[in-house]
This record gives C-alpha cells, sequence and structure tokens, in this order.
C-alpha cells in the first residue's frame, strides 16, 4: 500500500457483541463500500502458519495480538484486495469492523485512512451482549466465544484497551447507536448518516 494513500473510512466501533459484523456485512454489500472485518483476516489465516500460530496464541486467551502484528497483517489484506481489484483506493470507501482496537493501532494507521465517521454501536444491557456472543459461537463454531470466562475477560480488555480510542477521534466524527433495538432499526440509523457524507450529483442538486 502506497504511504501516500489514505482510504475513505467508516468505523465500526463497539464491544464484542455489539453487531459490527452484522452491520458492516450488509453495509459492504453497497456497491462503493468494501467490508473488512479484522477478526475474520485472523480466523482465515493458516493455523501452522507463522502468522497463523501468533494469533492462536492470543486469541486462545482473549487476548489482543500485538500492534504492530494487526496493523501488518491488515495492510497486507488491503494490499490484497487493491491488487485483486475488489478495492478501488480512489472511489471506494472503507468499512472497517474490529479495527482499530485501541490507540497505538490508531495512530499506527493515521497514514492510511481518512476517518469520515465513527459509529459507536453501544448496547447496555450486559446479558444481552454475552447471549449474542454465546449464539454467535454455536452458530459459526466460533469457539473462543463459548466460554464465559474468555467473554468475560474480552469485555474487560474492551472496556481497558479499546474503548479509550473512542478519546482519540474528533467528537463530530463519532455517532452513537443504541444496538439495543433490531438490527433493521440500527442499519437505517446508519445509512441515514452515511447519506449526508455521500457526494450529492449534479443531477441530484437540481431535483
Amino acid at each position: 500500500m502506497d504511504a501516500a494513500m489514505r482510504f475513505k473510512t467508516l468505523l465500526l466501533f463497539g464491544a464484542p457483541g455489539s453487531g459490527k459484523g452484522t452491520q458492516g456485512s450488509i453495509l459492504g454489500s453497497i456497491p462503493g463500500y468494501v467490508h473488512v472485518a479484522c477478526g475474520d483476516v485472523f480466523r482465515n489465516l493458516r493455523v501452522g502458519s507463522p502468522l497463523g500460530k501468533v494469533f492462536l496464541e492470543y486469541s486462545s486467551r482473549g487476548a489482543l495480538v500485538p500492534d504492530d502484528f494487526t496493523v501488518q497483517l491488515w495492510r497486507s489484506h488491503i494490499d490484497g484486495l487493491v491488487s485483486l481489484q475488489k478495492l478501488d483506493p480512489t472511489a471506494d470507501t472503507l468499512i472497517l469492523d474490529g479495527i482499530p482496537r485501541n490507540v497505538a493501532q490508531a495512530r499506527l494507521m493515521d497514514d492510511y485512512i481518512d476517518v469520515e465517521r465513527l459509529y459507536y454501536l453501544n448496547c447496555e444491557d450486559r446479558q444481552k451482549v454475552m447471549t449474542r456472543l454465546k449464539r454467535r459461537a454455536l452458530h459459526e463454531n466460533r469457539l473462543d466465544d463459548a466460554s464465559d470466562k474468555v467473554i468475560e475477560h474480552r469485555l474487560y480488555v474492551y472496556e481497558a484497551e479499546t474503548a479509550p480510542v473512542l478519546n482519540y477521534y474528533p467528537a463530530e466524527k463519532i455517532r452513537r447507536i443504541d444496538t439495543g433495538r433490531t438490527p433493521v432499526e440500527v442499519l437505517a440509523t446508519i445509512l441515514d448518516d452515511v447519506r449526508t457524507l455521500a457526494p450529492v450529483s449534479q443531477d441530484e442538486e437540481l431535483m
């Protein structure tokens, strides 16, 4: 990736189980928007590969992988999308889910992404979050989400290391969204705001 190239970016931010993946998948199906979930990138690593072994070592304990490793893997994945013409740096908007996961990663990524909006998906009901994670583990065979102990640790790590990212980006770029509502209601709220970011065509201006 060219260090001078900065992708237009929307960040989906929130605790594990807040619905980032659900919203990202839907938004990524819209032409001109490309969804990249950092967790999926990690899970698709071959377990026997050097990068896969590093990921497995940390994920099995519910811990975050090292920042340099995370950003390195993310950059490699983005480079691959560009090479395969699945991502157009001049026209597409990136939707990132699961990265940056702390302030150090946010700083490392500043040269590569231009954050237009951060959607903070927040659910006050902790039990609902736990239930979502267990359901996801059952349906997607994500064993790292199945243990109460690991889930509790992941939520603790989120509060300690990831939540401070909210203070890194300007307040005017942050939209707080209650994910205690249905996924459709959450999506409608995000789309209403995304429309305000999209450039208005000359035909639309004349209407």
